[in-house]
């Protein structure tokens, strides 16, 4: 896919030991605003972590925030996701992400169109943005700012002809007015993982069922010998009334 963007890369590098043909597997990007909420944080990190539990690679850029929420997501889930850097590979940045980076590097990639040895620069990051959304069939904006990088990545998406969806946020929270304006302009809404699962016909992963603690079971096998008040069952299960 990236291939076919209007201006693509004219070179690759890959640090890691995912194999070079993760980079053509159906893949989501999970991005946002650095300065986010805990909501934000939380929602990023759920949502990958279901999208890749149900096979779909993971791209965000590794930056503070809801980029690395969303490479932790994916890891939780032993998914594959990559990285897109806007300096060299073999630059860790942020530098507090480097333990990330190497836990991305075990089961995905780090990747960047700039040559090992080159230092970050604001500039190299909304170029960098391109690859994240061309990497991707989809992408995700999950919390930003009206004037947020992550809405350069959505705009890349769009010109490409990509999926483009938003988490709803706060109307009174700055911190949703990217995305909230990406919904008024007719970005699909996020509520949940199989928003995003849908669009390539898959769904959630199954969940291992919760375990049953004695309590429950004994309430459980007392109901299946007939029905009871509530009095009754909590006399006949022998539970205390406060729990």
């Amino acid at each position: 896919m990236l291939a076919a963007i209007h201006d693509p890369p004219p070179q690759l590098f890959l640090r890691g030991d995912g194999e070079d043909e993760i980079l053509d597997r159906p893949a989501v990007a999970i991005v946002g605003a650095r300065a986010c909420s805990a909501y934000g944080r939380s929602v990023a990190r759920s949502l990958a972590r279901e999208i890749a539990a149900a096979g779909l690679v993971v791209v965000s850029g590794m930056a503070r925030g809801i980029d690395g929420e969303a490479h932790r997501g994916a890891l939780d889930a032993d998914g594959v996701t990559i990285a897109v850097l806007g300096c060299g590979i073999d630059r860790d940045y942020p530098a507090a992400h480097a333990e990330l980076a190497r836990r991305i590097c075990t089961r995905g990639l780090v990747v960047s169109e700039y040559e090992p040895g080159i230092e970050p620069a604001p500039w190299r990051f909304p170029a960098r943005n391109r690859i994240i959304a061309g990497l991707c069939a989809a992408t995700v904006v999950v919390e930003a700012r009206e004037r947020s990088g992550a809405l350069i990545t959505a705009d890349f998406a769009l010109e490409e002809g990509r999926d483009v969806l938003a988490v709803p946020g706060e109307i009174t929270s700055t911190l949703s007015g990217g995305t909230n304006a990406l919904l008024k302009l007719g970005a699909g809404p996020v509520t949940g993982a199989a928003d995003i699962l849908e669009l390539f016909d898959l769904v959630p992963a199954a969940r291992e069922p919760a375990p049953v603690g004695p309590v429950a079971q004994a309430l459980y096998a007392r109901l299946q010998e007939g029905a009871l008040t509530a009095d009754e069952l909590v006399r006949a299960s022998g539970v205390d009334p406060a729990q």
